[in-house]
């Protein structure tokens, strides 16, 4: 502007008495300033509206990652606590079916150890009734051969009245033998 004026001396004495705010490159300027405010004001808005909406979306995505880190966190905590509670059942059904399976083995030796006895029982009784059989048996036999016998030396050696006063005799002592 002042290039200008100074090559037009006409121009120059002509802006020399006119106040600056009746200038055109005054107004130019006012306009100008007043344009880049209005635009300024305007991309304000719409940056600064921008900038909250994201800067919104972005604290709703750290308050949604952070609830979800909790609900992580609290089902993390619940099947720690599920894996510990089913942990400790397993082993205590694993040290109850030892207990039912000692109790299980000391029962099935106890039965055994008393049925072995029964059998031993069984065998002792059979024995002695075996023995016992083959005791009566011996003493009948012996009866019998010692009937035998004493009747066959009584029938070569006793006569018709000795015979006779021993029947007697065997009579007479019969009632004291029975009772």
């Amino acid at each position: 502007m002042m290039a200008w004026a100074a090559t037009d001396p006409s121009a120059a004495a002509e802006h020399a008495h006119q106040p600056f705010y009746l200038t055109g490159e005054f107004w130019v300027a006012v306009g100008f300033i007043l344009f880049v405010l209005l635009v300024g004001r305007t991309a304000y808005r719409v940056v600064t509206a921008a900038l909250d909406e994201r800067a919104q979306r972005i604290k709703d995505q750290v308050e949604e990652a952070t609830r979800l880190a909790e609900e992580a966190q609290q089902l993390l905590a619940t099947y720690e606590r599920k894996q510990r509670d089913a942990a400790a059942e397993a082993e205590t059904v694993v040290e109850m079916a030892r207990r039912e399976a000692d109790r299980l083995a000391d029962q099935a030796a106890k039965d055994l150890e008393r049925s072995v006895q029964r059998r031993e029982a069984l065998a002792l009784e059979r024995i002695a009734q075996a023995e016992s059989s083959a005791v009566a048996e011996v003493r009948a036999k012996a009866t019998e051969i010692a009937l035998e016998a004493t009747r066959r030396l009584l029938v070569e050696r006793v006569s018709g009245a000795r015979a006779g006063a021993l029947i007697d005799a065997a009579i007479k002592e019969l009632p004291k033998r029975l009772n």
